[in-house]
């Protein structure tokens, strides 16, 4: 038997079984889960109603990640999924689906925000000089100007610099990667990522006590 989205089998309100007056039909048709794993780029194509198509991602590497506070978006390697609200299976298979918490690599990000301010992200971790070749380049006075007043705005959650000292950024799969062959998505930052943080902790202390 094929997989159906109708809700004909189900019992009604009041638990009476509902009577079969008719077979399944092809617009009430469902497909297995594309299940989307880490690893090399494989995407499939699938011929959907209307003749329309999807994009069906069986794996997927990297994805591009909005920085909102920031608003700037880089595309960057997705490294593991760390927590996911539905099923922890999810997360020890490292399935991609939407709103899948997950890490990314930091270091377009930290490139980025080191040649907008022209100063390091983070003082934390290893010491990073790529700030000084920046530093040499001849600038006109109104680039420089415009450089010191980005600098005066230069604030960074202590949260997001620790996370750039580790070179992993915590982030949210917003796409939907079985129907749309890409994972993207956002930064977590402020309230959501202590939400996300707090959830990480709790999980890691049941599975210690077990």
């Amino acid at each position: 038997m094929g997989i159906s989205r109708s809700s004909r089998h189900k019992r009604s309100e009041t638990g009476a079984q509902r009577a079969h007056y008719r077979k399944k039909r092809k617009f009430e048709l469902g497909r297995q889960p594309a299940s989307t794993k880490l690893g090399a780029k494989r995407v499939h194509t699938v011929r959907v109603r209307g003749g329309n198509l999807k994009y069906r991602a069986l794996r997927l590497e990297s994805g591009n990640f909005a920085w909102g506070s920031e608003h700037v978006t880089r595309k960057t390697r997705i490294i593991s999924v760390v927590y996911n609200a539905s099923n922890n299976e999810l997360v020890r298979t490292n399935t991609l689906v939407k709103s899948a918490i997950i890490q990314i690599d930091a270091t377009p990000f930290r490139q980025w925000y080191e040649s907008h301010y022209a100063q390091p992200v983070t003082k934390k971790g290893k010491t990073q000089a790529p700030v000084e070749p920046v530093a040499e380049v001849k600038l006109s006075n109104h680039a420089q100007r415009s450089l010191e007043e980005r600098k005066k705005e230069a604030k960074i959650d202590t949260l997001l610099e620790s996370q750039f000292a580790a070179g992993r950024l915590y982030a949210a799969i917003s796409s939907r990667p079985g129907q749309s062959g890409r994972a993207d998505g956002y930064i977590l930052e402020g309230k959501e990522l202590e939400f996300y943080l707090r959830k990480l902790r709790t999980g890691k202390q049941k599975h210690a006590h077990a």
